[in-house]
């Protein structure tokens, strides 16, 4: 009976493993790998994407325009599940808008969608290997952008050590970060986009 008990774990383990590297297989596809300059050493760096594909909750008009970009979605080094595909009232209070960081032939860039529109508003872009951070002691530069949705109430706590507070905003922002070290929300307002100015 032990030995019956012994081969269904390793029957089932072996299972496990080959999904698992079948899943990876898959990912691989999509990962940008190489070797870069930095600190005077010539640094290994890999960079997860995930395809558009990844992200069904996106409205079809969106995804549409991602893909005719051919966008692909960079992930954190940290990642720990899909990200960096974020969906919050950034127009105006109550409006489901959409903020995607789209990589695409080397070049990633931020845009959003307001609910009414599948045209984006590009608020930053830049090379993707200028966005590389090493990953704790791998010794392996990774991806540090991310972006997430910060309510009035978040961005309020980010205030926190500012002596003269501005008004509490009315709607979501947009916090633009990088990995361990700063983090910008952008705020639309009055027809155009700002930043907000926090304690940092």
């Amino acid at each position: 009976m032990k030995r019956v008990r012994n081969l269904l774990f390793s029957t089932a383990a072996l299972a496990t493993a080959c999904l698992q590297a079948r899943g990876q297989g898959v990912d691989a596809q999509w990962n940008e790998s190489g070797r870069i300059e930095a600190g005077g050493h010539a640094m290994p760096y890999i960079i997860r994407h995930l395809p558009v594909s990844s992200f069904p909750q996106l409205p079809l008009a969106v995804q549409e325009e991602l893909n005719r970009r051919g966008c692909l979605v960079p992930q954190t080094y940290e990642a720990r599940g899909p990200e960096n595909v974020v969906s919050a009232s950034l127009e105006r209070r109550g409006s489901t808008d959409w903020a995607v960081l789209c990589s695409s032939h080397g070049t990633v860039s931020l845009l959003v969608f307001f609910a009414d529109s599948a045209e984006p508003t590009v608020l930053a872009t830049g090379r993707e290997t200028a966005r590389l951070q090493q990953d704790g002691a791998s010794g392996v530069m990774g991806f540090d952008w991310g972006i997430s949705a910060a309510t009035p109430q978040q961005v309020r706590e980010a205030q926190a050590g500012m002596r003269r507070k501005p008004p509490l905003l009315d709607h979501d922002a947009l916090a633009d970060s990088l990995i361990d070290q700063t983090t910008v929300y952008h705020y639309y307002s009055g027809g155009k986009w700002v930043v907000v100015e926090t304690s940092d």
